[in-house]
């Protein structure tokens, strides 16, 4: 796993401040084709919360999808959703989740599966 992208902000909440990193994440997965199998890569997405008390490390919090979609520039849009919208790692998945169910289907759009039934 590589990331590949990465939005980071910070906010205080009654003395702690709590750093969000919202990063887009790079892998190759195996699809199964047939007999064969097909290394495609893919997107995901990691979310990590920082919290600090007087610059001291008390707690991090961090959920991540692994492999959203072959598409970049869908999980780049979703990066930024998350980010603009200060999302926990805590809730990652339940806002995610409805994109996820369309996006696999990205996978049957890629290029070697294309390339494979022409």
């Amino acid at each position: 796993m590589v990331i590949v992208e990465q939005l980071t902000r910070a906010d205080e909440n009654e003395g702690k401040n709590m750093i969000y990193s919202y990063r887009m994440i790079k892998k190759i997965v195996t699809l199964p084709f047939y007999d064969l199998g097909s290394e495609v890569q893919c997107f995901g997405i990691e979310v990590e919360r920082q919290d600090l008390i007087n610059g001291v490390v008390v707690s991090i919090e961090r959920d991540w999808v692994e492999a959203i979609s072959p598409y970049r520039h869908k999980v780049r849009d979703l990066l930024k959703l998350l980010y603009d919208n200060k999302v926990s790692p805590l809730h990652l998945v339940d806002i995610l989740s409805e994109y996820i169910d369309e996006y696999v289907l990205d996978f049957n759009e890629s290029e070697f599966l294309k390339v494979c039934t022409n």
